[in-house]
C-alpha cells in the first residue's frame, strides 16, 4: 500500500472528515470517533489509533481486555498510552491492502463503540461463577442463593440502601437470569 492509497481510501471512506497535519499523518474526526493514522518516518510501517475511554475506566478490566486481545479483537488490539486505553493497529505498508486497511478501521471502530463493555461483562460473569462456586461448595440450590441476594439487597450490603423496590427486582431479576444461564456450568 502506498500514501496515495491510504490518502484516497479515507476521503473515500470519510470524506470532508479526513484532515491531513503532515505528510505521515492523518486524522478522522467525526462526532461518534476519532482515528488517527500515523507512517513511520521511514514510511515502512503504519499505526491507526482509536482512543476508548481513559485509562482510568478501564483500570478495573484490564485483565479481560488482554484476554481479548488474546481471543477475540483479531487483527486490532487494545493499549494503554498517555493514560488512555487506545484501539490500535500496526502493519508493514509493503505488505497491507486496500481491503485490510479498511477492515482494520472498522474493527476499530467497532471496539470503540463497545468501549469497555466486553470487559465488564467478563469480569462480572467471573465475579457470578464465582458466587456460584461458593454457594455450590456451602451446599446451597440456586433458589437460596437467589434469596440470600435477595436479603442483601433488602438489608443493603448489596446496592443501594433508597433502591426502590422496583429498582431491586429489575436487579434481581437479572441475577436471577445469570445465575440460571451459569449455575450448569459451574464446579463446586
Amino acid at each position: 500500500m502506498i500514501q496515495e492509497e491510504i490518502a484516497k481510501t479515507l476521503t473515500d471512506s470519510f470524506g470532508a472528515s479526513v484532515q491531513t497535519s503532515d505528510a505521515n499523518s492523518y486524522q478522522v474526526e467525526t462526532d461518534q470517533f476519532r482515528v488517527l493514522v500515523l507512517l513511520s518516518d521511514d514510511q515502512s510501517w503504519l499505526r491507526i489509533l482509536v482512543p476508548i475511554v481513559p485509562a482510568q475506566d478501564a483500570q478495573p478490566y484490564l485483565a479481560e481486555l488482554l484476554e481479548a486481545n488474546f481471543d477475540t479483537t483479531q487483527e486490532v488490539r487494545y493499549a494503554l498510552h498517555q493514560e488512555v486505553l487506545w484501539g490500535v493497529f500496526q502493519h508493514s505498508l509493503a505488505g497491507l491492502t486496500i481491503a485490510d486497511f479498511t477492515t482494520a478501521i472498522q474493527r476499530l471502530i467497532a471496539l470503540r463503540e463497545l468501549g469497555i463493555d466486553t470487559g465488564f461483562s467478563t469480569f462480572a460473569e467471573k465475579r457470578i461463577r464465582q458466587i456460584i462456586q461458593a454457594a455450590k461448595r456451602q451446599g446451597q440450590s440456586l433458589e437460596l442463593t437467589m434469596k440470600t441476594l435477595d436479603r442483601f439487597y433488602q438489608e443493603g450490603m448489596m446496592g443501594e440502601m433508597e433502591m426502590g423496590a422496583r429498582s431491586r427486582e429489575d436487579v434481581l431479576a437479572a441475577w436471577q437470569r445469570q445465575l440460571e444461564r451459569l449455575w450448569p456450568d459451574v464446579e463446586p
